[in-house]
């Protein structure tokens, strides 16, 4: 398929603004930025911590450097704060609250839900593979749920790598406090559990996810006869009719977005314990969603002139 971007003068200009600074320090963090305690020690506000690693995370800078940029940054705009140090940015982030996205979409949502592999840093599965030292570092995964309108991360979840997915459906819709109209995934969500799960922040949710190929009809009454009818359909249909009449195709819209953290905000986690991890790649989310707020193109379908 072919898509033209309708809006290039603005998108690029959006992709510009991405780098600039001022898209990520913003006036409201400076003015909430420290506090001086006895002696005249700085103790920064959590406003700064989340300020400094989002701009670490923006431009992919190792802690020392991150420090750096923000001394000089705050040096040129002539002010009298300063930046936290890099020890205090790796102290401070495992304690950091729970990030929010910046402006959640007005419900109702149609959720987009999967789950991708982040490693965590180190050498990790080389050295098993070539001196057959077990390793002590292991996966993550990170689980997420989209808005299928805009893109944006409504909220996120880390776990460790032997997590199954379902497992994480009620905590990310815990996070959510707008209304739901609709929740797609894959196949690997498939069981009564997550229709019942599903079913207890709302009876009207509609649930989109394939059954698999060996699975029958269960006959049961509840949240779960709303799989019996895609299994129908699909007997009657085929999948590929399915997932036309259910628009199963939007669920590529969370691969994409995936796709876009990895490359991004980076495939692995820097971080070396499990809470700064997860307070990692929920900046990483942050930052993804900052980004897309600046530049986001508006593509339609076109022919493929070299077909």
């Amino acid at each position: 398929m072919a898509f033209k971007v309708r809006n290039w003068p603005e998108y690029e200009a959006g992709l510009r603004r991405r780098g600039s600074l001022t898209l990520w320090i913003e006036d409201a963090a400076l003015d909430h930025w420290q506090t001086f305690g006895p002696g005249g020690q700085a103790r920064y506000k959590d406003a700064a911590i989340q300020t400094t690693l989002m701009v670490r995370t923006a431009f992919r800078l190792g802690l020392r450097q991150t420090e750096g940029l923000m001394a000089s940054v705050l040096t040129l705009m002539d002010l009298t704060i300063s930046a936290p140090d890099h020890s205090t940015i790796s102290r401070r982030a495992v304690t950091l609250p729970v990030i929010q996205p910046a402006s959640v979409p007005h419900g109702p949502l149609h959720l987009l839900i999967d789950s991708t592999g982040l490693q965590v840093y180190g050498a990790g599965q080389w050295l098993e593979a070539k001196h057959g030292a077990k390793s002590r570092r292991r996966w993550r995964k990170l689980h997420l749920a989209v808005d299928a309108d805009n893109g944006m991360i409504v909220a996120r979840t880390l776990t460790d790598q032997d997590a199954d997915d379902p497992s994480q459906v009620a905590p990310m819709l815990d996070q959510i406090d707008v209304g739901i109209a609709k929740v797609t995934a894959d196949g690997a969500y498939d069981g009564a559990p997550i229709y019942a799960t599903i079913a207890a922040h709302g009876d009207n949710i509609e649930v989109v996810i394939p059954p698999r190929s060996t699975a029958v009809l269960s006959g049961e009454q509840g949240p779960f006869d709303r799989r019996d009818r895609h299994l129908a359909t699909i007997t009657e249909l085929g999948r590929l009719a399915w997932q036309k009449a259910t628009d199963y195709g939007k669920r590529s819209l969370v691969e994409t977005t995936m796709g876009r953290y990895k490359v991004l905000i980076g495939p692995r986690l820097r971080a070396r314990g499990f809470a700064a991890q997860q307070t990692e790649a929920a900046i990483g989310a942050a930052v993804l969603n900052r980004m897309l707020v600046a530049a986001r193109p508006k593509s339609v379908r076109c022919k493929d002139r070299t077909a």
